[in-house]
């Protein structure tokens, strides 16, 4: 998996955002937790808070499918609270200093567009979320574009990026992420996939397919410098 000889220098890379750049659960868990707590006492949920690797393991989903995992026997009006509250608790939570990206992924995300490097992300979260993440963490400037599911109402993140790729005529990209989607969203578009294996929220067949696996974001610069030119 570490064997760079069949890539070729990108001229874009697109990321992931939870997981891949942002330490979700730094942000996620207090406001589960809250979120929960808010639910009970507008009576739209009953019962203890369902446990955190439920939810953590959810990453990389659309809420929709989330929230029939994590509260499978919600009401369509519990699930669009749900929606509503995580996004409120976690823009807020934006404020605290212990949400924070992975190590180096600034620093990295910097030398790669000093490098001229065209750098997206592709999330299947909320736009405010993954652009309020962005922003509130000094890298939104470092992006040519942020797409979401929750702006542009894909179904899928095939389909996100897909989007992503045609609108910015883009043709040789490396796909960055840590779960099943993002290996098959690069796959399905006809790109290189780069998984990241230091969240550690998914299973070990999480990342099959993957041309390369990294162990931390900062090898990200190593793997770019060690490819051959495009042709």
């Amino acid at each position: 998996m570490e064997n760079t000889a069949t890539l070729t220098k990108p001229v874009a890379m697109i990321f992931d955002m939870d997981g891949t750049l942002f330490q979700t659960e730094t942000l996620l868990l207090p406001a589960y937790h809250q979120l929960f707590d808010i639910l009970r006492e507008e009576g739209h949920y009953e019962g203890e808070t369902p446990d955190e690797e439920l939810m953590l393991g959810c990453l990389g989903m659309l809420l929709d499918d989330i929230w029939k995992k994590v509260i499978p026997n919600g009401t369509p009006a519990a699930h669009r609270r749900a929606d509503e509250l995580l996004l409120l608790l976690e823009l807020e939570g934006l404020n605290n200093e212990a949400a924070v990206l992975y190590p180096e992924v600034k620093e990295t995300l910097e030398e790669l567009h000093r490098r001229g490097v065209r750098l997206f992300i592709a999330s299947n979260g909320l736009e405010h979320y993954v652009k309020g993440i962005a922003k509130a963490r000094g890298i939104m400037p470092l992006f040519e574009g942020i797409y979401s599911a929750g702006e542009h109402g894909t179904a899928s993140k095939v389909d996100l990026v897909r989007l992503l790729l045609e609108q910015h005529n883009i043709q040789d990209a490396w796909m960055v992420g840590d779960r099943s989607s993002d290996v098959e969203a690069g796959k399905e578009n006809g790109q290189t996939v780069i998984g990241c294996q230091y969240a550690g929220f998914g299973g070990k067949q999480e990342l099959k397919g993957s041309d390369v696996i990294i162990q931390s974001f900062s090898q990200l610069l190593k793997h770019y410098d060690q490819t051959m030119p495009s042709r």
